[in-house]
């Protein structure tokens, strides 16, 4: 990492250089009035040493054309090693525990949690109206990390009324991360009906699966099609009858997509990408890194759906 040039975004994740980000990050400054700024890549394993992270965001923090960073991947672990280099840590990244973007003010480095909003902007423009009111159905989520933290907060709030899953079940092969979720949960709605099932392997899952009711919102939240090869379910996996399906992934290998996509008009699925929770992550980022508002929804925003829609990976 060397000091930057010109105001910079930075990207960190595990293959950022693989992320429509980098072509479609131009086009939207030029569109928002950035054409200044740039953005760059810090790619690091699943699960790197405490260090590396400590380094990155070190550098961040001291280098003065360095504006902020988006973070996937490693929200939960950078969190942890760096908590003491924040400045400022909001309200939502106090409460999950994470941080999915870095900014600063007045020279202090700000930590947001910036996924309850965005997966529930995302969410809510896919279910249908009053879904889980007039379904009862259930939300099944593989993967116990940062987005299944954010988009459960935002199912589990008070001010949807009636219009909550009946049950959400979270599986994942780490105990410590269900042990972690669970208790984020009993701070998110302590009465709220969660089930937490450690899996092996797929089969795991594929069982899960078969308990869920008709109408089920079905989410791979692992990483799985994208940091790693494969899907969390396996070949023999049957989906809900008229479930609902989220790939949190746009881009990568996308089996668990395509096994959704397969079964699609058979068990009456309507099936979603990650395409839009890509859109809303980074214009909610990149409108708390350089200080500019960005609508979640409007002329403004359909006009950056449809400039990124132009270097898609779908």
């Amino acid at each position: 990492m060397t000091a930057a040039q010109q105001p910079t975004l930075y990207f960190i994740g595990v293959t950022t250089g693989q992320s429509s980000i980098m072509k479609v990050f131009p086009a939207w400054a030029q569109f928002l009035g950035l054409a200044f700024a740039q953005i760059k890549g810090i790619d690091f394993p699943v699960h790197a040493a405490p260090a590396a992270y400590r380094e990155a965001v070190e550098f961040i923090k001291n280098d003065p054309l360095s504006l902020g960073a988006l973070v996937t991947t490693h929200k939960i672990d950078l969190f942890d090693a760096c908590q003491d280099l924040f400045d400022e840590i909001d309200p939502h990244a106090a409460l999950m525990g994470e941080t999915s973007c870095l900014s600063k003010r007045d020279g202090r480095l700000v930590c947001h949690a910036k996924d309850p909003i965005s997966s529930g902007l995302t969410l809510d423009a896919f279910l249908p109206p009053r879904h889980f009111e007039t379904s009862g159905a259930d939300v099944f989520v593989m993967g116990a990390g940062g987005s299944c933290i954010a988009m459960t907060w935002h199912l589990m709030q008070a001010s949807r009324g009636l219009d909550r899953p009946s049950r959400i079940i979270v599986a994942d092969r780490d105990a410590a991360r269900l042990e972690e979720i669970a208790r984020l949960h009993r701070l998110f709605n302590p009465q709220f009906a969660v089930q937490y099932r450690q899996v092996v392997d797929a089969s795991d899952n594929d069982q899960i699966l078969s308990e869920l009711s008709p109408g089920a919102v079905v989410i791979n939240a692992t990483g799985l099609g994208k940091d790693a090869p494969g899907s969390p379910l396996s070949g023999k996996a049957i989906f809900p009858q008229r479930g609902i399906v989220w790939e949190l992934n746009y881009r990568g290998d996308l089996v668990f997509l395509e096994q959704a996509r397969h079964q699609q008009e058979a068990r009456q699925l309507q099936v979603e990408d990650g395409w839009n929770y890509f859109i809303h992550g980074w214009t909610q980022v990149i409108a708390e890194v350089f200080d500019i508002a960005i609508a979640p929804s409007g002329e403004q925003f359909d006009a950056l759906s449809q400039i990124a829609a132009r270097f898609s990976q779908r």
